[in-house]
């Protein structure tokens, strides 16, 4: 018989109550301190393990991808000089591609009419230039001898209360400023010989763009068959689609952007006129093709505007002349752009403004004029390979046809072929 000690319980059964927590020691009675953090599980470190590779093979497809990138830049970089003419030569053929059809679908050789067109295109160009030459050369010397008056009168400004600087102040400071630039003499040279060079290269460029524009023109219905057979049967429509839809979006942009410069440039003349600013139909001419380089060119535009108002008729003219242009950019960013464009053409204002200024600070104002018809063509290919992804045929266009490639050793043809009804036309 087992003897109940004092002070003690009888012991129960294994199994039959949980055994009593631990009170948590305490760090001052020598006993080791229990964290809160739970105990490591052996799934854990092959979890952790698994992490690391799945994150090691991303790293290492982020580092490739990026490789890929910089190796197509310098490429791209040091066939610029072969790639720019081809890219004016293709947006200028956008400009000159429907006068073209008109003549083909009339009956006109393909080489004659892409010549008549070309031809009528230079023409009206240089008549634009013949007929504002003569004014600028005129006014610009009155706005000149407007500056000098201007200059003189802030010199009597500095000279009169509050600031009351001293005659030899002002001289001094006119003296320091013509003996630095007599001081970056040389690379003031430098700088006009640069722009010289740049200028001659730029004209070849140009004829180059004309001369390929031509053959675009020319013989442009064979380039997308052409593009097409250089690939496999499964990838052909592929390129054609994108070739097609491409081709729309340069064409697209060029003609939102004209009919956006074209408005701004009447209305922002009328109001230089009413106000009988100098230099109307250069400042609108400037305005019509400042809408080619979206926002950026708007401002500078209108600061051009601005600047031979205030040299010509002083502060209050110039003032209304800002806020004629603010309006007429409102309007255009708020009422016009969303008509024209409607849903079709998406691309944000901050995408338009990353892209303006990463073309410039890579190519100048070409790369500016470029920047948002390029960011526009990476949008579609990205659009057309996300449908392509998500099984929506992004290859059949809104008419419900989708190219056919088609041909044999003699050739190759691209069709259309009615697959789906029409689609409704898209909302503004």
């Amino acid at each position: 018989m087992r003897l109940r000690l004092p002070g003690r319980t009888s012991a129960a059964p294994r199994g039959e109550h949980e055994p009593r927590p631990r009170p948590a020691p305490r760090e001052d009675d020598g006993a080791p301190a229990v964290t809160s953090s739970p105990a490591p599980t052996h799934g854990r470190g092959p979890k952790v393990q698994r992490g690391l590779r799945t994150l090691a093979t991303l790293s290492g497809q982020l580092l490739l991808i990026l490789a890929a990138v910089y190796v197509l830049g310098y490429v791209l970089g040091k066939l610029w000089v072969i790639l720019l003419p081809i890219v004016l030569g293709l947006l200028i053929a956008t400009v000159l591609w429907p006068p073209t059809r008109f003549l083909r679908k009339h009956g006109a050789p393909p080489a004659l009419a892409a010549a008549v067109v070309l031809l009528g295109f230079l023409a009206i160009f240089g008549g634009i230039i013949a007929a504002i030459a003569p004014q600028v050369a005129n006014q610009v010397t009155e706005l000149a001898d407007q500056a000098t008056a201007g200059l003189q009168d802030v010199q009597a400004w500095f000279q009169g209360p509050p600031l009351n600087l001293g005659e030899d102040q002002v001289g001094n400071a006119v003296d320091s400023v013509i003996d630095s630039i007599q001081g970056n003499a040389q690379n003031i040279a430098g700088y006009a010989v640069t722009g010289v060079s740049a200028v001659g290269n730029g004209l070849i460029n140009l004829v180059l763009a004309l001369i390929l524009c031509f053959f675009f023109l020319k013989d442009g219905p064979r380039w997308v068959p052409w593009l097409s057979a250089q690939t496999g049967p499964r990838a052909a429509r592929h390129v054609a689609a994108l070739s097609y839809k491409t081709w729309a979006t340069l064409s697209e942009f060029i003609r939102q952007q004209a009919i956006v410069g074209f408005v701004d440039a009447l209305f922002i003349g009328v109001g230089l006129w009413i106000l009988d600013v100098p230099l109307i139909l250069p400042l609108a001419i400037l305005t019509f093709f400042g809408a080619f380089i979206p926002i950026i060119g708007a401002f500078v535009a209108g600061a051009f505007a601005v600047l031979v108002a205030l040299v010509d008729q002083g502060f209050g003219t110039a003032l209304i002349v800002l806020i004629i242009v603010l309006i007429v950019q409102q309007l255009e960013g708020n009422v016009l752009q969303p008509i024209i464009q409607g849903r079709g053409f998406n691309l944000h204002a901050a995408v338009v403004i990353l892209a303006v200024t990463a073309g410039s600070s890579l190519a100048g104002i070409i790369g500016a004029f470029l920047g948002v018809p390029v960011a526009a063509l990476i949008a579609v290919v990205y659009r057309y390979v996300r449908d392509e992804l998500d099984d929506k045929s992004p290859e059949i266009a809104d008419d419900g046809t989708r190219a056919r490639v088609e041909g044999d050793d003699s050739g190759t043809t691209v069709t259309r072929e009615q697959v789906a009804p029409p689609a409704e036309p898209r909302k503004s």
